[in-house]
């Protein structure tokens, strides 16, 4: 038997009921956001250093394969992967398919992480100042050495 789910007695708990899922949902549809995929896609060493040879220039997937010990059709999900985070694009050349870095979601992370950089700045300046002020009054006062007991020896 299915357990029986009670109706929220309080204004209050009706309103946290409707608060988490609400909550719930805008997380799920958060999570395919495409600041998201950037960052997964830049958790990967390998494709870390696509996008760094792209970045001295376009390339083809056998030129991006090169540097790593792996097969081609490795190398070609993650290209994959980085291109549905919209970090390349490719187009074909006859046979050869080239690609190009595109930066644009590369600078919306790095506008995102330079928000909280000035996040934390702000909050270690201040806790900075916190103990430097803290300091300057413990340093006009005399430390006190603790006074012995008949026990201590």
């Amino acid at each position: 038997m299915p357990p029986i789910r009670e109706e929220p007695k309080t204004a209050i708990e009706s309103l946290l009921s409707i608060a988490r899922s609400t909550i719930l949902n805008y997380m799920v549809k958060y999570d395919s956001s495409r600041i998201d995929r950037t960052f997964a896609a830049l958790a990967d060493p390998t494709r870390r250093g696509i996008l760094q040879q792209l970045a001295e220039s376009d390339r083809s997937l056998s030129d991006l394969a090169a540097p790593f010990d792996m097969s081609l059709p490795a190398v070609m999900k993650h290209v994959g992967i980085l291109e549905r985070a919209g970090l390349l694009t490719h187009d074909k050349q006859g046979r050869v398919r080239r690609c190009h870095l595109e930066a644009a979601p590369l600078r919306e992370a790095a506008d995102w992480i330079e928000r909280y950089r000035a996040f934390w700045t702000n909050q270690l300046d201040a806790l900075s100042a916190y103990f430097e002020s803290n300091d300057s009054k413990s340093k006009g006062k005399t430390a006190r050495k603790p006074k012995r007991s008949k026990g201590d020896h």
